[in-house]
């Protein structure tokens, strides 16, 4: 209980940058669009490519991003067609970003280097990599299907960066190519407002504490998809490579459990108010998740580790 005592203080920095992006929002009229396409298209790709040069890359460690994909697409693919039946409106297209990744860089990533230390956070970093990947292709696709046709969204796809940092990142690990020293405080700076950026962005997006659940239907499908059915399925894997695969460590077991835990993605907030698609549902219900995480995640670490 010591180590989630400490965990819950450490996370209270999160949520005071939260407040002041409400505060920028409802204040000085910021406005996160413009930052949102920030993020995605330099900010985002920027930390993808960076975190990969700095991992040690072997076979099993390069599969580590595809396999969280999987589990990501997969979990996104079902809900989404529970969703549809559920919701009317083109929200429900929002659903696969909200239960199949979670904020794993601006909130997973302090959590990760308390948890696991320096070493430990790359092979985080590696893991993370797959929510990025999923965020920026398929659930991109399936949210912006709702409000656009499949040649439009798929276009959209093929715009995105990150996908193309983190190819461009693991042919360059592989061939003993490094980023020089004269680079490295910039993609130094470039991950710390990735975090603090990210964090405000749910703050600026939210102008009012009233109304913050919305459609109940969308935020209990969000609430069960991310809370109870992805630590689920993070929790089944870990049992079956343990006992019967015996591919991964234990270490790979702990980092894929924590980015199940995680609240909500950011980035959702970022997506929806890109396409104009629900951005106030969006974060309202992300601010939800992040608050509920405040708790959520010492508990249960403290319970699996």
């Amino acid at each position: 209980m010591a180590a989630a005592l400490a965990l819950f203080f450490k996370l209270i920095p999160l949520y005071v940058t939260v407040a002041l992006g409400w505060v920028a929002g409802r204040c000085l009229e910021a406005s996160g669009k413009h930052i949102a396409g920030i993020m995605l298209y330099i900010v985002t790709p920027s930390v993808v490519f960076s975190g990969v040069m700095a991992a040690p890359l072997s076979p099993e460690v390069i599969a580590l991003p595809f396999l969280t994909f999987a589990l990501c697409s997969l979990l996104a693919v079902v809900q989404l067609r529970i969703a549809r039946r559920l919701i009317t409106d083109g929200s429900a297209g929002l659903i696969p970003l909200c239960v199949g990744s979670g904020n794993t860089g601006y909130f997973g990533v302090p959590v990760a280097l308390l948890l696991f230390g320096e070493e430990g956070l790359a092979l985080y970093i590696v893991c993370m990599l797959g929510t990025t990947l999923f965020e920026n292709s398929v659930g991109f696709y399936l949210a912006a299907r709702g409000r656009y046709d499949l040649k439009d969204a798929l276009w959209r796809v093929v715009k995105l960066p990150s996908v193309y940092a983190f190819l461009a990142a693991v042919l360059l690990n592989l061939s003993g190519a490094r980023i020089p020293d004269l680079f490295a405080p910039l993609f130094e700076n470039l991950r710390g407002a990735y975090s603090v950026l990210g964090m405000m962005i749910i703050g600026m997006s939210i102008t009012s504490f009233r109304g913050l659940a919305g459609n109940l239907r969308f935020t209990g499908l969000a609430f069960v998809g991310k809370f109870v059915v992805w630590p689920a399925a993070a929790a089944l894997f870990w049992w079956l490579d343990a006992h019967i695969l015996g591919i991964y460590q234990p270490a790979v077991h702990q980092a894929l459990f924590l980015i199940s835990i995680t609240p909500i993605a950011a980035n959702t907030v970022v997506i929806a108010t890109l396409l104009d698609n629900a951005p106030r549902q969006a974060a309202g219900t992300v601010m939800l998740t992040t608050v509920f995480a405040l708790v959520y995640i010492p508990v249960m670490i403290a319970l699996a580790f």
